[in-house]
C-alpha cells in the first residue's frame, strides 16, 4: 500500500512539474491562457499517453479525472505566479529537469509492471520523460531539447539503468531506489547545463568546410 502511494505521488508530482514547464514555456511565447492551459496539458500527459498506447493499455488520464484536475490547478497558479516570477527560463528549467526524473522512473515502473525487458523498460521510461517536452517544443515552433546537443534523454537512460541495477542487485528499500535516482536524473540533467556536457554532434559538409 505504501508503495502504490508512493508511486501515485510521483505521477502526481511529475505531472505539477511539466504542467508547471508547459504553462511557463507557454506564457514565455505571450499565448492566451487557453492556448497555456493546451501547452500545459500536453506537456504532462504526451509522454504518458505514447507510452500506454504502446503498451497497449488503457490511456491515464483518461479514466482519471485527478490528473485532468491537477493540470488544470497548477496551469491556473503558474499563472497567478508569474505575476511574481520573472525568470521564465530558470524555471522553466527546474520544472522540466524535476518532470523529467519523475516521469522516467513512472515510465520504467509500467515496463516492469508488463514483465518487459529492463531494455524496454528504460526505453518506455525515455519515452515518458521525454515526449511530453517533444510535443510542447514542437507546438511552440522550438526544436526540441531532446534534439539539441545539451544532456536530456541521456540522463533518462542513465538514470534508469541505475535504477534497474539497484532494484534487481541490491536489497536497498524499493522507495529509496525510487528517490534517489530521480534525483540522480535531475543531478545529471542539472550538472549537464551548468558545466556543458555535451554530446558531440555531427556536422554537414557544409558545416565542415566553414569550420
Amino acid at each position: 500500500m505504501v508503495q502504490e502511494n508512493l508511486t501515485l505521488a510521483i505521477e502526481i508530482l511529475g505531472t505539477i512539474a511539466f504542467a508547471m514547464s508547459g504553462s511557463f514555456a507557454a506564457m514565455q511565447k505571450r499565448l492566451d491562457p487557453f492556448g497555456i492551459l493546451i501547452i500545459a496539458f500536453v506537456t504532462s500527459v504526451g509522454g504518458g499517453t505514447v507510452r500506454d498506447l504502446l503498451l497497449d493499455v488503457p490511456v491515464f488520464w483518461m479514466h482519471d479525472m485527478i490528473i485532468c484536475s491537477v493540470v488544470f490547478i497548477t496551469c491556473i497558479v503558474s499563472m497567478i505566479f508569474k505575476s511574481v516570477e520573472k525568470r521564465f527560463r530558470v524555471t522553466l528549467f527546474i520544472f522540466d529537469s524535476i518532470g523529467l526524473g519523475l516521469f522516467t522512473i513512472v515510465g520504467i515502473q509500467k515496463g516492469m509492471n508488463a514483465d518487459l525487458n529492463p531494455l524496454i523498460c528504460i526505453t518506455l521510461g525515455t519515452i515518458t520523460g521525454c515526449v511530453g517536452g517533444i510535443s510542447r517544443d514542437i507546438l511552440l515552433n522550438k526544436i526540441p531539447l531532446i534534439f539539441r546537443k545539451e544532456i536530456y534523454a541521456t540522463a533518462c537512460i542513465v538514470g534508469g539503468g541505475i535504477f534497474l541495477i539497484l532494484v534487481k542487485y541490491t536489497t536497498l528499500s524499493y522507495a529509496f531506489v525510487q528517490i534517489f535516482t530521480i534525483l540522480l536524473i535531475v543531478a545529471i540533467r542539472t550538472f549537464a547545463v551548468k558545466y556543458e556536457w555535451q554530446i558531440p554532434k555531427f556536422y554537414g559538409v557544409d558545416d565542415n568546410a566553414e569550420m
